[in-house]
């Protein structure tokens, strides 16, 4: 599975030769823990999470066949700030939507 999981990552990145993958064998479980080049993370993951999505049913399916749970993590650099997380994006204006503003009659 480990030179599964191998082929497919170095297929999808710029950098295949930082590729690393370390395989931690529990009693029912199956980690694999990849490091690649920083800005290759964003191919391996996909749109959307599709492509890594895809990559751990695969993964998920062939660890089954053998008695096992299998796991899959990209492992961020240190330092590395994951997107989407922390500060909100509202400009503070409220969430609720007041409609159309009508004309002073006074």
């Amino acid at each position: 599975m480990k030179a599964f999981i191998e082929y497919v990552v170095k297929s999808l990145v710029d950098y295949p030769e930082q590729v690393e993958i370390r395989e931690v064998d529990g009693e029912r479980v199956l980690l694999f823990e990849v490091r690649l080049n920083p800005s290759d993370v964003g191919k391996v993951i996909g749109k959307s999470g599709r492509t890594i999505t895809a990559i751990r049913t695969l993964l998920t399916s062939a660890a089954a066949k053998n008695g096992k749970r299998a796991m899959l993590e990209i492992i961020e650099p240190e330092g590395r700030q994951r997107g989407g997380g922390g500060e909100s994006k509202n400009d503070g204006g409220g969430s609720e939507d007041a409609g159309p503003a009508e004309p002073d009659r006074g």
